[in-house]
């Protein structure tokens, strides 16, 4: 049988359930000669469970006879962060202006949930991954 040969692996973010030919999604993949409409179809199915608008990174593989498959991750870590929080955008001075407090336990929790998706083993890599995303977008981290 023979193995279908790749010819591009796309990276873009997307907001789930709200994929449309527009930019950025059109042209990205209008210029790899894929079925547009049919990836957006594809991806708002996938991505029903997920809160619509909350950013999705996907990893797009594109085949030489113009078929794709695709993985959907995580939501960043920043977005679950302004999630929690209820935040629209991080602080600009992360250092001097706080926007909002997190405990260690919500962090725990954000850790499990993208520890498959970070370049981690052990849990506790995770958790100060994330601890430093949420320091540079200025909030405290606080003890249980």
């Amino acid at each position: 049988m023979d193995k279908k040969k790749i010819i591009n692996v796309v990276k873009i973010q997307v907001e789930a359930g709200k994929a449309n030919p527009s930019p950025p999604i059109g042209p990205i993949l209008g210029q790899q000669g894929i079925n547009i409409m049919e990836f957006c179809k594809k991806f708002n199915l996938e991505t029903q469970h997920i809160e619509t608008g909350m950013p999705i990174p996907v990893i797009i593989t594109i085949y030489s006879d113009r078929s794709f498959t695709f993985r959907i991750k995580n939501p960043p870590v920043s977005s679950l962060l302004k999630k929690i929080i209820g935040i629209e955008k991080g602080s600009s001075e992360n250092n001097k202006k706080k926007i909002g407090k997190i405990t260690n336990k919500q962090i725990k929790e954000i850790a499990k949930t993208k520890m498959h998706d970070m370049n981690v083993i052990k849990i506790k890599s995770a958790i100060n991954c994330i601890k430093g995303t949420a320091k540079s977008m200025g909030l405290d981290i606080i003890d249980d």
